[in-house]
């Protein structure tokens, strides 16, 4: 696990890079790295390269260079397959210096050129320059477990790092808000595409390769995840050994390491599953690490201890405090470079600073849920369209009308009324209002009130779900569950591994996901659906794979979801952070939002009608700003003394 940065100038600009400049990216990236730090300068163009040493701690130094120098690069991740890859590469007259997988790419991009990328087997994000054609590869692996930022001057200069504020750092860029994404990013808490919050700034998308030469960028796909059931139906016992079998092959690959790995343990079934598998197959007991809250509604570590309890696990657990939520806040926002888009990310960085003490690896159970529907708005959705279409047959659309109307205006609970719009009572039965907008943290209408005239002029496009459905266009599913995956896997995914990836690097902690191996997750792609969701059941086929090797409690218990009792922090002893990064004068002044609409959002919090996704989404956003429009430094989550507040 490492992090890479580096610049390329069009051969006609006549520029060299500069050393300060390469060690100036590199250093913002120190978290990710504190073991070992490298550059490399060829005239015009320059890598950096920071290490945290997993595999071939003595060797493997980067950036790094083919036997006569004609090639370098620098290199993020971990190849599982490079020792397999190995033997081949060797026979066709490749010599090996060292026993890092990083020579494993470079002598595949000598046989192969770009399409070696498509031999890897694991999380990697990697840039070659070859100085024969003159010419920089980015690639990414399949589903972008390691982010790969870049960004391309008018006169054809391309930047590129790990993280963003290596490019800032680098001085590549202006920080601008891209008011482009806002409806995206308002909608879904994140960008949905390859485009940033931070203008000008792009990402390489998963399961693709980036192309430089002379100025000139072209991006091209080497994989895409096929939904095509491909055999007709099998016994439904031999979906389950499949899926079991290629989920051991992942577990055993992800503990290649040099150094000591551990386990985040929720007391979920994703990572007991993984926990469950990996105590056969090491000598040690497991280190597992959790964290959770002193409230009960966001307390799982009984699960997490019966588990540990269970295969006798070296444990490790901590209890964050809302103070230490708050004041550790801003420094989060700065590391993942974007709003957090989940209040989780905070207590997850917290448990990899203290799993960071004991190990340099961990693995996690993210990615089973997209895979394999998790969540229940999976099994909502089917529902409601279901039950849309029948509904739609057989009643008159007034009396449809007459319906919705007198359920918008219901005397009951505002929970109970909230829910009943949110069904084919209220809604039509398409994707876009069923499932992107009804789980969308600011609906499209909404953001109609959202947003202040003067943003709006400026947002080119304000369809919130322009990617989405281009991910959903592009996709082969044909089950509207698969559809749903299909998406989520594209966007809702890559975010999530966003997360994981910044907030356990800003410990210096690697973190490892086995169920997004490339080969199972085609495997579950292909899956029938009912393999997946059955009937109430999610996850089937790895609660039936793993039913004789988890605790009952743990197989059928409700998902939680790491849950933050951040909603009610907001109406308690924090809503001083609502007041100074909502609605106090300097983010008022902005002019993004509209004021009377923030207040109101605000005051339906305050009696009691949950707000607080979009609540959390508006004070990410003003701290974001700060940290990095602003250059406000990682002061607490505390408002100023004396601060105007509008309310």
């Amino acid at each position: 696990m490492c992090a890479i940065c580096g610049v390329v100038y069009p051969l006609r600009l006549k520029r060299r890079v500069q050393q300060s400049q390469i060690t100036a990216m590199t250093d913002a990236l120190a978290h990710r790295g504190p073991d070992d730090a490298g550059t490399w300068i060829s005239d015009a163009v320059g890598f950096g390269h920071r290490r945290l040493s997993i595999v071939d701690l003595g060797g493997g130094h980067q950036p790094m260079s083919n036997e006569d120098g004609t090639i370098w690069i620098t290199f993020n991740g971990e190849i599982y397959n490079h020792r397999e890859l190995r033997p081949q590469l060797e026979e066709r007259g490749h010599v090996y210096r060292t026993q890092s997988d990083t020579e494993t790419i470079l002598h595949l991009y000598e046989e192969f050129g770009i399409a070696g990328a498509a031999k890897l087997r694991g999380m990697f994000a990697y840039a070659i320059w070859d100085s024969v054609q003159r010419k920089l590869v980015l690639a990414r692996a399949r589903l972008g477990i390691k982010p790969l930022y870049y960004t391309v001057k008018e006169d054809g200069t391309l930047y590129f790092a790990s993280e963003i504020k290596a490019l800032i750092a680098g001085k590549a860029l202006i920080s601008r808000l891209n008011y482009n994404v806002l409806a995206d990013f308002a909608a879904n808490l994140y960008t949905s595409g390859d485009d940033t919050l931070f203008d000008g700034v792009k990402r390489i998308p998963p399961g693709q390769t980036l192309e430089w030469f002379d100025g000139k960028v072209r991006l091209d796909p080497y994989w895409d995840l096929s939904f095509i059931k491909s055999e007709l139906q099998v016994k439904e016992e031999t979906y389950v050994e499949r899926f079991k079998a290629l989920f051991e092959e992942s577990v055993r690959l992800h503990l290649m390491s040099d150094v000591p790995l551990g386990v985040f343990l929720s007391g979920g079934i994703d990572s007991s599953a993984i926990a469950a598998v990996m105590r056969r197959m090491v000598r040690e007991p497991i280190k597992t690490f959790s964290v959770g809250f002193a409230e009960c509604e966001a307390n799982e570590l009984n699960y997490a201890r019966a588990v540990a309890k269970a295969f006798t696990t070296d444990h490790h657990e901590l209890v964050v405090t809302p103070d230490q939520f708050f004041e550790k806040l801003p420094e989060l926002v700065y590391q993942e470079d974007e709003p957090l888009a989940y209040p989780s990310s905070v207590p997850l960085y917290f448990v990899s600073e203290l799993a960071s003490r004991h190990v340099k690896v961990v693995l996690t159970g993210e990615g089973s849920d997209e895979l394999l529907a998790g969540y229940n708005k999976y099994r909502l959705t089917i529902q409601n369209l279901s039950l849309s279409r029948y509904y739609d047959r057989v009643t008159p659309p007034f009396i449809q009308r007459w319906v919705k109307q007198h359920v918008e205006r219901l005397e009951a609970p505002a929970s109970l009324r909230g829910k009943l719009q949110r069904t084919f009572l209220c809604l039509p039965g398409k994707m876009r209002q069923m499932y992107f907008d009804n789980f969308s943290v600011f609906p499209a209408a909404m953001q109609q009130e959202l947003f202040s005239m003067k943003t709006r002029e400026q947002m080119q496009d304000e369809d919130p779900y322009l990617e989405s459905f281009r991910h959903l266009n592009q996709s082969d599913a044909e089950d509207v569950l698969d559809q749903m995956l299909a998406v989520d896997t594209k966007t809702y995914l890559h975010e999530l591994l966003m997360k994981q990836d910044q907030m356990s690097m800003a410990a210096s902690l690697e973190s490892r996901v086995p169920f997004l191996d490339h080969k199972l997750v085609e495997l579950a792609a292909r899956l029938p659906c009912d393999m997946k969701l059955r009937g109430w059941t999610t996850k089937y086929v790895l609660r039936r794979g793993m039913a004789n090797e988890l605790p009952k409690a743990i197989l059928n218990r409700k998902k939680m979801g790491f849950p933050v009792p951040v909603g009610a922090w907001f109406r308690g002893q924090f809503r001083k952070v609502v007041d100074e990064y909502v609605l106090g004068a300097r983010a008022l002044r902005r002019g993004i939002f509209n004021d009377g609409y923030l207040r109101e959002i605000v005051a339906r919090h305050q009696a009691g009608q949950d707000q607080t996704q979009r609540l959390w989404m508006l004070v990410n956003f003003e701290i974001w700003q700060r940290r990095f429009f602003d250059g406000e430094g990682s002061a607490a989550c505390e408002p100023v003394q004396g601060v105007e507040v509008h309310a």
